[in-house]
């Protein structure tokens, strides 16, 4: 009995907000056809719309924990009972994926569930990657497609704040939404096993049905972008296609995260970091071995690294320098003892890296951090576990003397074979 003034007090709502008649195309199916309706683009909080439209006693949804908190709002939310997820817990998702599975299955008494498996709100140009809450249990689901006929309603990241948003599709004389029901989608046997490639391909159902394109963006992308503009950076370096490195690196949100501080501290160029800021990073002049190292990471051949770039190239081409093995074969190749004194560091810096004397003295200095004069093993893997690309620059720096010398060689040999010639 709650339920109906409940949904009263939400269609008038939006009515006077000018959404005075919805459209529905296609067929709903029941909840024993498909106990998931996965629903996009997720574009607005007028979205919510669709739960009016289809029936409270008939639906159920999963909804963001700060939403039952929301002053009279709020009390309307926690009365429909939906799946609390909260952003700043790290179990929230665990235990509601769980609750979500205990709901939809065919026994329960709940009714048909209503998910946005997007996450977050979009201005509806693509669709972002979809997250696999609504695709664990791996029932069939069916994708629903939302059609508005204004912009106004769009509330992106960046974009009007909510009462902009409300005061601006109030002004238009009548708003129109279309739910438009897609066949239900049933998982094959490997998608059931493998719910990111279930979710990949109902987010192309409706990719298709919308002619939109896909990306791998998603909702940490834009806590990422969030985190950029903390560090000076412009937001958009912060988007970084987090789930397309997720599935291929398989980096943590977190271990991304980390990141940033470094990248700042090193992009110096407008928020991407140019051969020099690198070389100043690295208190190196620019070298063959730099400019090498450097276009390991510089994937594009832009002439910059952008953040993506460098957490690509921080786990790829970096990654020598987490090995003992080729630390230690580093430091035997530039040391005869078991330590690297300031002149023998000076003489090889100065080689390899085109160093200045004041340069790497500067550096010694920061390796020997006992002051002993001398550099251990130890120090130099510390210092390298601070600074990995100097191991990429020692490997860099051999394998273009080793072409040097084969070179050599081969003028060498045509040279004597000319001789014998003549």
């Amino acid at each position: 009995m709650l339920l109906y003034p409940n949904w009263l007090i939400g269609r008038f709502q939006f009515f006077i907000m000018g959404f005075h008649y919805v459209s529905v195309k296609g067929q709903r199916a029941s909840r024993d056809e498909a106990p998931i309706c996965v629903i996009s683009p997720h574009t607005a909080f007028f979205d919510i719309l669709i739960m009016f439209v289809l029936g409270l006693p008939h639906t159920n949804s999963v909804s963001r924990e700060e939403n039952g908190k929301a002053p009279l709002a709020g009390t309307l939310v926690n009365l429909l009972q939906p799946v609390f997820v909260s952003r700043k817990q790290s179990n929230s998702r665990h235990n509601a994926s769980y609750e979500i599975s205990r709901r939809v299955q065919p026994n329960s008494l709940w009714p048909q569930l209503l998910m946005f498996p997007e996450g977050t709100c979009t201005n509806k140009t693509c669709l972002i990657n979809f997250k696999q809450g609504a695709f664990n249990p791996g029932l069939p689901v069916q994708p629903v497609v939302l059609h508005y006929n204004t912009d106004t309603v769009t509330w992106a990241y960046k974009g009007p704040q909510v009462l902009a948003s409300m005061w601006l599709t109030m002004c238009n004389f009548n708003n129109k939404l279309e739910i438009e029901f897609l066949p239900v989608y049933k998982p094959s046997e490997e998608e059931k096993r493998d719910p990111a490639l279930y979710a990949q391909n109902v987010r192309g159902v409706i990719a298709r049905s919308l002619n939109l394109p896909v990306t791998d963006h998603s909702f940490e992308d834009c806590l990422l972008m969030k985190q950029a503009k903390k560090h000076g950076l412009p937001m958009e370096a912060g988007a970084v296609e987090f789930h397309k490195l997720t599935v291929k690196l398989g980096l943590k949100f977190s271990d991304i995260k980390e990141q940033l501080p470094k990248y700042a501290a090193i992009a110096k160029s407008k928020g991407y970091i140019s051969i020099e800021d690198f070389a100043e990073y690295l208190q190196l002049p620019v070298s063959p071995a730099l400019e090498e190292v450097f276009a390991m990471y510089d994937r594009d051949g832009s002439g910059t690294i952008d953040f993506r770039e460098y957490v690509i190239g921080s786990c790829l081409v970096a990654k020598p320098a987490e090995d003992e093995e080729t630390l230690a074969l580093a430091f035997e190749r530039f040391c005869g003892n078991c330590y690297i004194t300031k002149k023998e560091l000076v003489e090889i810096m100065e080689k390899s890296l085109r160093m200045t004397d004041a340069q790497a003295e500067e550096l010694f200095n920061q390796v020997d951090v006992d002051k002993s004069g001398q550099i251990t093993y130890d120090q130099f893997k510390a210092y390298a576990d601070l600074k990995p690309e100097y191991a990429t620059l020692f490997n860099v720096y051999q394998e273009l003397k080793k072409e040097e010398r084969n070179q050599m060689e081969q003028e060498s040999n045509v040279d004597r074979n000319k001789n014998k010639t003549d």
